[in-house]
């Protein structure tokens, strides 16, 4: 498959380009253990954030939905890889796939885990990240049904319910623009 787009390198970006790929580069993604690379050798952004800098308007708004998602909702590391994976899984995403299965070794995921994951199999988890991924995975065909939701609800509350559907839609969201514009992992 052959890119529809060449990612901007930093010299042909625009001020507002600019202004955001500094805060993908500079913020909280750019924190800590980097388990895949935000830039390319060249400077360019890998991944869906390149293709932010096409709108920068609504690629801030994305930028910082993502940055939510990733670092400040109710969820364990562990779970919020684990319905991310799931929803990879399910796209068929490989940049989503190979950038955080490298997050979830690093938390500690089994081969076997991961696997599961890959096959949209969460029984063997434990009880609360087992819930999350029912939830995702119930999420990714469109909706939850009463009894899930009524065991979601007690067991993880409406706030995470609620987390659970924005992390759905931000990822399904990537997918299809890592897709469309035929991004390389």
């Amino acid at each position: 498959m052959t890119a529809r787009i060449t990612p901007l390198r930093p010299h042909e970006q625009s001020i507002d380009q600019r202004v955001l790929a500094a805060a993908i580069t500079g913020g909280p993604r750019a924190q800590g253990p980097q388990h895949f690379p935000l830039t390319a050798d060249d400077g360019s952004l890998r991944g869906p954030f390149d293709g932010f800098l096409r709108s920068p308007a609504v690629g801030t708004a994305l930028q910082e939905l993502g940055a939510s998602i990733r670092y400040c909702t109710g969820f364990t590391d562990r779970a919020r890889e684990l319905a991310i994976l799931l929803v990879a899984a399910r796209r068929d995403s490989d940049f989503e796939r190979e950038s955080h299965e490298a997050i979830a070794r690093a938390l500690g995921f089994t081969p076997t885990e991961i696997a599961s994951i890959c096959a949209l199999d969460v029984a063997g988890f434990p009880n609360d990240e087992a819930l999350v991924g029912r939830v995702v995975i119930a999420l990714l065909d469109g909706d939850l049904n009463d009894e899930l939701w009524e065991r979601a609800s007690a067991g993880l509350g409406d706030g995470a319910i609620f987390e659970l559907t924005t992390l759905v839609g931000y990822y399904s969201t990537l997918a299809l623009q890592l897709r469309v514009f035929r991004v390389e992992s």
